[in-house]
């Protein structure tokens, strides 16, 4: 019989909820043996936006893009010194485009039984974003969704 969860891919937003999500998916890939895969998109979709609409000029946009790129680098290698101290290995992925579509590839890509995402954030226009990408990915995934609200994660990925 197959098991229930045995890849598990992991949106990385670098939000606190994001890294309590990574934490419940690092547990979880200690207790079930599971394969774990961490994402951060660096969201290329919104910065095509925001250039279009003539908010960032072409130059801010590519400054803004390599920002978010050495972002996500930090927030990855972050959640791999998470995975390591618990002695669970993840996979990284940094991608480029828009957050649900690429999120959902890597899902494919991986076979994944589970995305795991990050609580609502109470940062308004992180929120709105990320609403927006959670809604796609919840409504369009081929797996099983789960929004991460667990209180008490830093102390169960403490004791596991």
């Amino acid at each position: 019989m197959k098991s229930l969860i045995s890849n598990i891919v992991i949106a990385v937003t670098g939000a606190d909820a994001s890294i309590l999500a990574a934490k419940y998916g690092i547990v979880l890939a200690k207790l079930y043996h599971c394969k774990l895969c961490a994402v951060y998109v660096v969201d290329t979709a919104t910065i095509k936006q925001l250039t279009l609409s003539k908010i960032f000029i072409q130059e801010e946009s590519a400054e803004y893009e390599k920002s978010l790129e050495a972002n996500g680098e930090r927030y990855l290698s972050f959640v791999e010194e998470l995975a390591r101290a618990k002695g669970v290995k993840v996979e990284r992925i940094l991608r480029k485009g828009a957050i649900c579509t690429e999120i959902l590839n890597v899902a494919d890509e991986h076979n994944a039984d589970m995305i795991l995402l990050g609580g609502w954030e109470k940062n308004r226009s992180t929120r709105d974003i990320m609403g927006h990408s959670y809604r796609e990915i919840m409504a369009n995934a081929k797996c099983s969704v789960l929004l991460v609200k667990e209180h008490d994660i830093d102390q169960i990925y403490k004791h596991a």
